[in-house]
């Protein structure tokens, strides 16, 4: 594996007679690694291949998470272990009980040169706790111990979250031992043999213009992950190409599989249009139109790990790009598995582009019949080796583009291989499992039918019921059926009150759904405002909301829901709602009661705490602007209003977005920060959460964000917004599950700019501000996304002064202990 070399050279080998050593050699405590230097003042970097990687100074680790092809090294100005008496590495771990992973220490022949080899040794027996390593040097045999250049952790057998200690060189005559060298740990391994990683090893050049996957001034101080330049469209053969510089870490050798995407998420390739490496990825709209889908378009589905691509006619393609990456004497070239019909075929293209610019791309084209492709139905692993394609510039690959595409394919994760190549393999996800405790059941004063679905417009106590799209439930035979088709975002309402209620009588009794389908949805209890004017901004003024299938009977026909698992104000009371249906199967619902309590034998779960769900601001006279992601270039117009306005507002960020260097949106939320606007949580892609198709799904939104905001911007944050607004008790759950104390923040105040934006009255939008300002909404929500947005919002902030309320961040508003003062 090649690594970042920046700083060996400008710290050169001093010759000088050395004595032997008394103690041991502290290689790292990571004090300095803000500036990239270990403890020995030499270069250390992960080249950002982990997620949130962080150091840790009190307590001298870096945490982080491990992807796939992460690694951390630690470089030496060429370390002569031998003549300075060390025999041995030591230092404390944590990581995934049950997981390997590997050191590789890179030696040279003398200290006289920069080319070095590479020798390894997998180390076994990770328990899930900080325990401690020693490894005999001598374990890597043929190594020369006298011309240590750097040590390098990778091939992290389990992806996941992974501490590592100070490390140390073991003084063989200083009085720790091999295996005696303590830390706070709870376990101490001694490594005398261990197994070769690769039996051919390879020699690479470390030099200021080798290769790797930073770019850096040599001596002073590393960029980011990719050397990357502003993103480019232009259109070759009808295909947008958008290119940054991302060149490849790894040498001959020493290769280890580069994934290209492993389709983790539908929002992430077909709302953000990225691939796994953050470059760009999409069909331009080319395949197949599909009609009933929230979170696409087209029919570029992602599923299980896998895409499918239907195409729409022969002019359908679909592309993902690699960021001008080189592949020489690395990558042998790119593989997938892929599943279609007997008979398809299709074109498979790879761009190049000598200057890593898009103007005048250079474009290879192969049939899949010319690399020996054909189809049975089944899923199979097929390459794309780069030895097939005649003239291919493997020093500048941009692209690789599939068109022609003659039946429907399923592609599974797509990677560039090492030698004679093996599919990548699928990610492993762990299922989240929720807490199983019961509660004693409970005994109300009496029992109540709410709706057994005789009228269309009216349930039995005489109130509305009825949902936020017609076409999405019926009404007949005195059975409601429902379904959403995949959308969260719609409800079904039953009301209690056409104001407000004091349901706290019922306290101890239950909500009784009788049902048959599907029980993938969420059950709320709304809440009205204080004054439960129906009129006044919000209303409903919250709701709590429960997961049905944990309060299913093991038939899956009856729901029993206690009435105080609904942690709201129950004395302004509105009515229940059926929502953040995550499923296209139907669920058919016969009555909705209140019942004393539960049948015999029926288990009542422990309520799960959810996340409040907020729209609006607690102090009094205060007034918040929330804005949401939008065009980075129209990010420094908002900074400069809201400095103009003197006021302070909070922008919620998607992490994706922020990873991309090309975006500078980092840049952009620092300078926020230090100008003291807050900064917190928009998911990872985008998606619909509450619609996401697993509790495991929904987390890997959520980590994935709060790593790319703390790793970028080096904060965290208790404020989360949902992508669309989107709400349901399991993303609620989930949220409060790893953000302790966290608030889930959505509005009273809607400029409506996904609507007007971009239409011929797109000063609807000043409208609507004024509409819901009007009803006592203080709580905004509005992107940056649309010109005509950002040029309304000085109106916007007009309009909120002249209310007489006091502008400030969500957390001043939410009169938050944390929040700087007013």
């Amino acid at each position: 594996m090649k690594f970042l070399s920046a700083g060996l050279l400008a710290l050169s080998w001093v010759s000088a007679a050395r004595a032997a050593c008394s103690s041991n050699l502290l290689i790292d405590n990571y004090s300095n690694y803000a500036n990239n230097l270990n403890s020995l003042g030499q270069w250390t970097s992960d080249d950002g291949t982990t997620i949130g990687l962080k150091a840790d100074t009190v307590n001298k680790k870096i945490t982080f998470t491990s992807q796939a092809s992460s690694y951390f090294y630690t470089t030496f100005a060429c370390e002569k272990a031998t003549t300075d008496g060390y025999n041995a590495l030591t230092f404390p771990i944590k990581g995934p009980a049950g997981a390997s992973f590997t050191i590789e220490l890179q030696t040279s022949s003398s200290c006289s040169t920069t080319a070095y080899t590479s020798y390894y040794t997998t180390l076994t027996g990770v328990t899930g706790s900080t325990q401690t390593y020693t490894v005999l040097l001598s374990s890597f045999a043929g190594a020369n111990l006298n011309a240590i250049q750097s040590i390098l952790f990778e091939s992290f057998s389990v992806n996941g979250a992974w501490e590592i200690g100070q490390t140390q060189l073991v003084c063989a005559a200083g009085g720790s031992s091999v295996g005696s060298t303590k830390t706070s740990s709870t376990s101490t391994t001694s490594v005398a043999t261990t197994s070769k990683v690769s039996t051919t090893l390879s020699t690479s050049t470390k030099s200021a213009s080798s290769t790797s996957k930073s770019s850096t001034v040599v001596g002073t101080s590393s960029t980011s992950k990719s050397s990357t330049s502003s993103k480019t469209s232009s259109t070759t053969s009808g295909v947008k190409v958008v290119t940054s510089t991302t060149s490849s870490s790894t040498t001959a050798g020493t290769c280890t599989p580069l994934l290209v995407d492993d389709f983790a998420s539908q929002s992430r390739l077909t709302f953000l249009f990225y691939n796994a490496m953050l470059q760009p990825s999409s069909d331009d709209g080319t395949m197949k139109a599909v009609a009933n889908r929230v979170d696409t378009s087209t029919s570029v589905i992602v599923a299980n790990n896998h895409v499918t691509l239907t195409p729409a006619n022969s002019a359908s393609y679909w592309y993902t790009m690699f960021g001008c990456l080189k592949a020489t004497n690395v990558y042998s070239g790119v593989g997938m598995t892929i599943s279609a019909p007997a008979g398809t075929k299709m074109t498979i293209e790879l761009q190049t582009e000598a200057d890593c610019g898009t103007s005048n791309p250079v474009l290879i084209d192969l049939q899949s019949t010319d690399l020996g492709w054909t189809f049975d139905g089944t899923e199979r692993y097929y390459q794309i080796p780069f030895s097939k394609y005649a003239g291919l510039d493997t020093d500048h690959l941009i692209s690789v583009l599939f068109s022609g595409i003659s039946k429907p394919v399923t592609f599974g994760p797509i990677a560039f291989y090492c030698g004679t190549g093996s599919a990548y393999p699928v990610p492993s996800t762990a299922a989240v499992i929720e807490p199983s405790s019961t509660i004693p059941a409970t005994t109300g004063p009496s029992a109540i039918v709410i709706d057994t679905f005789g009228n269309s417009a009216s349930n039995n106590l005489g109130f509305w019921h009825g949902g936020d799209d017609t076409t999405t439930y019926s009404i007949s035979n005195k059975k409601l059926t429902i379904n959403m088709k995949g959308n969260s975002d719609l409800s079904w309402y039953t009301q209690i009150s056409d104001s407000c209620v004091d349901f706290t009588i019922n306290d101890n009794s239950y909500i009784h759904i009788a049902y048959t389908g599907s029980n993938a949805f969420t059950v709320a209890l709304q809440q009205n405002n204080p004054t439960c004017d129906s009129n006044l901004n919000p209303s409903p003024y919250t709701w709590d909301s429960v997961e049905a299938s944990r309060y299913s009977n093991t038939a899956k026909t009856d729901l029993y829901i206690p009435l105080t698992h609904f942690n709201i104000n129950r004395t302004l009371s509105i009515g229940f709602a059926l929502k953040g249906f995550y499923t296209t199967t139907s669920t058919v619902i016969s009555l909705i009661e209140i019942v004393k309590t539960p049948p015999t034998g029926f288990l009542v779960p422990s309520k799960l705490p959810t996340a409040p769900l907020i729209f609006a601001c607690t102090r009094p006279n205060s007034f918040a602007f929330a804005i949401d992601d939008g065009d980075p270039a129209l990010a420094q117009q908002v900074v400069s209003t809201v400095k103009a306005a003197g006021i302070h507002v909070t922008f919620f960020t998607v992490g994706a977005a922020l990873l991309d260097t090309s975006t500078n949106l980092t840049n952009v939320y620092k300078g926020m920060l230090a100008a003291g606007h807050q900064v917190a949580y928009h998911s990872y892609t985008h998606p619909p959460m509450e619609g996401l198709p697993s509790l495991a799904a929904i987390d890997w939104e959520l980590n994935n964000d709060i790593n790319a905001v703390q790793s970028t911007l080096g904060i965290s944050s208790q404020y989360f917004r949902p992508p669309f607004g989107t709400e349901g008790a399991r993303i609620r759950q989930r949220l409060a599950a790893l953000v302790p104390g966290a608030k889930f923040v959505e509005w009273s105040v809607d400029v409506q700019d996904w609507l007007w934006a971009l239409s011929s009255t797109p000063q609807n939008q000043v409208t609507n501000f004024q509409s819901d300002v009007d009803k006592g909404g203080n709580l905004v929500v509005m992107h940056y996304l649309y010109q005509t947005t950002v040029d309304y919002l000085p109106q916007f902030i007009s309009i909120a002064k002249a209310t007489g309320k006091q502008l400030m961040r969500v957390d001043q508003c939410l009169e938050d202990p944390n929040a700087p003062p007013l």
